[in-house]
């Protein structure tokens, strides 16, 4: 009998690959985004739209390549020159600096400033929005620049000198002095060993040059266990004055042209937000201005901590898009059990679910932009007191548990690195810790509530608007409502009632403005009775399928 044998031609390849989908790459991350073009149209942005979609073309395209590499590539922390001078530099992949320059070229830290207008937050909010999607890392430093200028602006010698190139579009990543440059950017250093969130506690000591006021000279000596990003041209930074404790801006070069005495220790070695460096500093004698009064310095700061903490719901939205997307789109391009994945009931009803949550937050974020745009009535002024910590709590929360289920969507090519979703689900906790965690937002709710108990009738008058449209979330809006009968207990259970409050705000601007079947499914599944602890969860009344292919990136037309 003759003996088989292995033909030599097939020797080395034992397998065709099939059953794969494509990468998603080389898309349009505006064009794609059903839910980005509505709701940027509904809240005033659809002025912009050229301008989103030329920079969702360049998010789907180079600077998605630019993400990966300025991952891959950590800041590497040069303390000398090879002559032995003091540097204290940070160098960075060049597509860190590509990811920079679009994104300052673009207006994304300062539309809303440069050019005033209805609409204005919500398409700078949007072109974050994708932004993100391509890198989180350089969201940090592009954010606190943008949410530096309300600052700045109540020091008018300081903002005569600083914001025009703070608002520039124009990127220069050389380590030379801020006044040498046209555009630079602005980081923030305050977080302190022993304080944390808690900055009255800061320990670091301002000394005045000479006169004593805003604008002027004083001499900073101490510390930051936090500053971001280190190679930023200057700094907001909170020290003890004998006023007390006030906000200033700390350059990292002196007026004479001379290095600051502002000395990195280290850079921190984080567990997402990879393209980001941050940085343990000390001051030793570092030249800084006075910004606002003497004392005022948490309310000087207030409205950059209220930017950025708008732009951490924006960013962790972002997140979501990018994992709902890459979840749909591979389950599209895959079959398993003898049925495409995409097809499949059950996977239908996670992928659904998934979609249903970045919808809301994106939503709630853009609706939060257009009462920024709006901030010359009262009203839309108070709301954004309330929402912002409301919305940073419930979003930014959210988000890790997300990253996580898309994740397991795709599987195990979802788990390695080549593949966005590590990085994603790495990147998805920061934005619930930075800029003050759960427990912080929930007291600044009740914070806010004490001082200005106008704040919750106003918010409750915005999801009242919305009465009528659902037995489901009436119910809800009267049992809410119920929740401050007692203040006495409001503090333990601020966790339940912010949750709640954030719930009733994504599920009033859906029925409000949102797709009928994404809104109806949204309250059936979070407004009413136990919806699962995990996502996929929808119950059988819910069109997963429109919600789902709602979601899906959709590829044709890609536009510039």
């Amino acid at each position: 009998m003759k003996k088989d044998t292995i033909p030599a031609f097939s020797l080395g390849e034992t397998h065709e690959v099939f059953n794969q989908p494509a990468p998603l790459e080389n898309y349009n991350a505006f064009d794609s985004d059903l839910a980005l073009q509505h709701w940027a149209r509904i809240y005033g942005a659809d002025y912009a739209e050229d301008r989103l979609r030329q920079y969702g073309h360049q998010v789907g395209h180079e600077l998605a390549e630019a993400g990966f590499l300025a991952n891959h590539y950590k800041p590497e922390f040069q303390t000398h020159d090879r002559f032995g001078r003091r540097i204290d530099q940070v160098n960075f992949h060049p597509a860190y600096h590509q990811l920079m320059r679009a994104a300052i070229e673009a207006g994304i830290p300062s539309i809303p400033w440069t050019e005033p207008r209805h609409g204005a937050h919500v398409a700078r909010a949007a072109l974050e929005y994708m932004h993100n999607q391509a890198d989180s890392g350089s969201g940090c430093p592009l954010t606190m620049t943008f949410a530096a200028v309300p600052s700045i602006q109540t020091t008018p010698a300081l903002a005569e000198a600083w914001l025009p190139r703070v608002t520039a579009r124009h990127y220069d990543q050389r380590n030379i002095p801020w006044f040498e440059k046209q555009g630079v950017t602005i980081g923030m250093a305050m977080t302190e060993k022993q304080g944390g969130s808690d900055v009255r506690t800061n320990t670091t000591k301002a000394f005045a040059s000479g006169k004593r006021g805003p604008g002027q000279a004083y001499e900073l000596v101490g510390h930051k266990w936090f500053c971001s990003a280190p190679m930023c041209d200057a700094f907001l930074v909170l020290a003890q004055a004998e006023g007390g404790l006030s906000c200033f801006l700390l350059p990292r070069w002196r007026p004479d042209g001379s290095k600051n005495a502002f000395y990195v220790q280290r850079l921190k070695n984080k567990l997402g937000n990879v393209s980001n460096a941050s940085s343990e500093v000390e001051f030793r004698g570092a030249y800084a201005q006075l910004v606002g009064e003497e004392g005022c310095g948490v309310r000087t700061i207030i409205e950059m901590v209220s930017m950025t903490r708008f732009d951490c719901m924006v960013g962790s939205s972002a997140l979501m898009r990018a994992a709902v997307a890459q979840a749909c789109h591979h389950t599209r391009g895959r079959s398993a059990f003898g049925r495409n994945l995409h097809q499949q009931p059950l996977m239908q009803n996670v992928l659904a679910d998934l979609a249903l949550e970045a919808e809301a937050a994106l939503a709630t974020s853009l609706r939060l932009g257009h009462a920024l745009d709006n901030r010359d009535k009262e009203s839309e002024t108070l709301f954004v007191r309330l929402a912002t910590a409301i919305g940073k709590y419930w979003i930014c929360k959210r988000a890790p548990n997300h990253a996580y289920e898309a994740m397991e969507c795709i599987g195990g090519v979802g788990y390695v690195e080549e593949n966005i979703m590590p990085r994603v689900y790495r990147e998805a906790p920061v934005n619930a810790i930075w800029e003050g965690s759960g427990n912080v937002q929930c007291l600044d709710v009740l914070r806010a509530i004490q001082k200005e108990p106008s704040v919750v009738e106003v918010f409750l008058q915005e999801l009242d608007r919305s009465k009528g449209r659902d037995k489901h979330f009436d119910r809800y809006l009267a049992d809410l409502k119920k929740e401050f009968s007692d203040l006495a207990s409001l503090e333990y259970r601020s966790r339940r009632v912010v949750e709640k409050l954030a719930l009733a705000l994504q599920a009033s601007v859906l029925l409000r403005h949102g797709d009928q079947t994404v809104a109806e499914a949204f309250v059936s599944s979070r407004l009413v009775g136990d919806s699962g602890l995990n996502y996929g969860t929808l119950g059988k009344s819910v069109s997963c399928q429109a919600i789902m292919e709602r979601a899906t990136p959709q590829l044709a037309g890609d536009a510039v």
